[in-house]
């Protein structure tokens, strides 16, 4: 399957390393599409048209925005239609792609080191072999979840944001450590493994959160001392709130 990325930002380029082969791709800056054809050993081409043209598939990672410019330029040339665009249902791709299967993702950054999580939503027009072909291709980046097509925003709110969000935090309490005496570069070396290897032991335990929790936590003890901090802090809301930004964000 050849992919052809309109679009050459960091989401774009995330998806072709990790599925470690050459793309197509466009950008409005093309310095941006020459950069991310050199790491993949793809080409930047001149054009959507001409990209739409020579690609099996189509991923569109453009701005939401831009969806009826790039239709206005593809329609018709493109074979199938994949998208990222945060907000963009799969009613509005089939109206600005009419006659052409399409798929609704969503990413996160972390497909490019192959751990990522993608979502899914297939369209009308949407059948195997083709369905299966890119579900494949996606596979190799990391989970691949179908999901209703109303919910894929829901999920943006979870997925696409979590490298983010796990670093805004890492940044907080390697800071906190740090105010308490710690070495910052300590501090640095430790998180990244901390971090991992307890959603590792999150996995184990099937995502049971509170069987996690409750392995680590004495009554009285330190850890419970700590989580308690966290609760009075509001670290629930906080979440929620987050979660409502997301979602209501969305164009």
């Amino acid at each position: 399957m050849r992919v052809g990325l309109v679009g050459s930002g960091n989401m774009a380029t995330a998806l072709a390393r990790g599925w470690g082969e050459p793309v197509l791709c466009t950008d409005v800056l093309a310095e941006r599409a020459q950069a991310l054809a050199e790491a993949t050993g793809g080409e930047a081409v001149a054009s959507n048209a001409e990209l739409a043209e020579r690609a099996d598939v189509v991923m569109l990672c453009h701005k939401p925005y831009q969806l009826d410019e790039v239709a206005s330029q593809i329609g018709g040339k493109a074979r199938a239609i994949a998208s990222i665009l945060a907000g963009v249902t799969i009613e509005r791709l089939e109206a600005a792609y009419p006659d052409t299967p399409v798929m609704r993702l969503m990413p996160n950054t972390a497909v490019e080191v192959r751990r990522g999580v993608i979502v899914y939503a297939p369209g009308t027009q949407m059948r195997d072999p083709l369905a299966t072909e890119l579900l494949e291709l996606l596979g190799r980046s990391g989970r691949v979840v179908p999901v209703e097509d109303r919910l894929i925003d829901v999920a943006m709110a979870l997925i696409s944001v979590a490298p983010a969000y796990i670093a805004l935090i890492a940044e907080a309490w390697v800071d906190a450590v740090v105010a308490r005496g710690m070495p910052a570069d300590q501090a640095s070396a430790m998180i990244g493994d901390a971090i991992a290897g307890s959603a590792d032991l999150l996995i184990a335990n099937d995502i049971d959160t509170l069987r996690t929790r409750r392995a680590v936590t004495t009554p009285g003890g330190v850890t419970a001392q700590g989580l308690d901090a966290l609760e009075r802090s509001g670290i629930r809301a906080a979440f929620r709130d987050a979660v409502d930004a997301v979602v209501d964000h969305t164009p």
